[in-house]
């Protein structure tokens, strides 16, 4: 009777929840105006997605729609242009006349999800590329990276996707630690749902740290070596290679660091780094 009466209970919320059909659209537009010399190219495109189910932090049974807009103005000659994405959910079956679960704008170009799990977005509006990590389901940060974002599984057996990127700071980094001068960057290494370890690389020669930093002078890199699995049960041994190389028209020099990973963490204590290079545990 207990079990009846609560059937009959939780029927109606069941039926509130229930996806409802819906039409949307959205209007993508682009303009080419000229006043005197000055020539504008304006973009506004929109674009929807729907993921899969499973979005890590959101209900497993639920699929989101996303909105995802990006606006961009660039005048002819000047370098850079004026660029915002921003990124809207709802749970599938709402109406889009309803308040997302989440909206966020940023400066940048267009981002995409990863994994069903991340939304990364491009932010680079001028020279140098660069890129934010959110969670998909809540659109809370994780980190930041100036080279594309490496994933690689933790296990062969099982997907367990992990993430890395390396933050090269700016000289106007809004985190003042990451301002001084000996500081080179930041190695993040994370799985869908957090941060797992932040690792700070600083050089004690303040000169070449600065031309290790530079965007003009140096190409970053970071890799995955994964060597080959043993025999049997176990996984192979796997290695993060963080490469510095100076540009062209400068010699070919090329600076290495090599971080094994031990488990499912960062063995920074049998990390092998250049002389008077050096890389020890760091947290936000």
């Amino acid at each position: 009777m207990r079990l009846s009466l609560l059937a009959v209970l939780m029927a109606p919320a069941l039926l509130a929840q229930a996806p409802k059909p819906f039409q949307a659209q959205a209007a993508s537009t682009v303009s080419y105006t000229t006043k005197g010399d000055e020539k504008t190219v304006e973009i506004h495109n929109v674009a929807f997605e729907v993921t899969s189910e499973q979005v890590p932090g959101r209900p497993p049974k639920e699929r989101l729609l996303l909105r995802k807009t990006f606006v961009a103005k660039q005048i002819e000659g000047d370098e850079g242009e004026e660029a915002t994405t921003t990124i809207e959910a709802w749970p599938l079956g709402t109406d889009l006349k309803a308040k997302p679960i989440y909206s966020l704008t940023l400066t940048g170009r267009e981002g995409q999800t990863v994994d069903n799990a991340l939304w990364v977005a491009s932010r680079g509006t001028e020279e140098q590329d660069w890129w934010s990590v959110y969670k998909l389901g809540n659109a809370q940060h994780l980190f930041e990276t100036y080279v594309p974002l490496l994933k690689f599984s933790i296990s062969l057996d099982i997907q367990k996707e992990r993430y890395v990127g390396l933050e090269v700071p700016p000289d106007d980094a809004a985190d003042k630690r990451l301002r001084e001068p000996h500081v080179l960057g930041v190695l993040t290494y994370a799985s869908e749902d957090k941060v797992m370890r932040e690792a700070l690389l600083t050089d004690d020669d303040v000169q070449h740290a600065r031309l290790l930093r530079s965007f003009a002078d140096e190409t970053h890199e970071v890799s995955l070596v994964e060597g080959p699995r043993p025999v049997g049960k176990g996984e192979p041994t796997r290695k993060l290679k963080i490469t510095f190389s100076e540009n062209w028209p400068s010699p070919p020099s090329v600076q290495e660091v090599v971080i094994p990973i031990l488990g499912d963490d960062l063995d920074l204590a049998h990390a092998q780094t250049p002389p008077k290079m050096h890389i020890a545990a760091w947290k936000r």
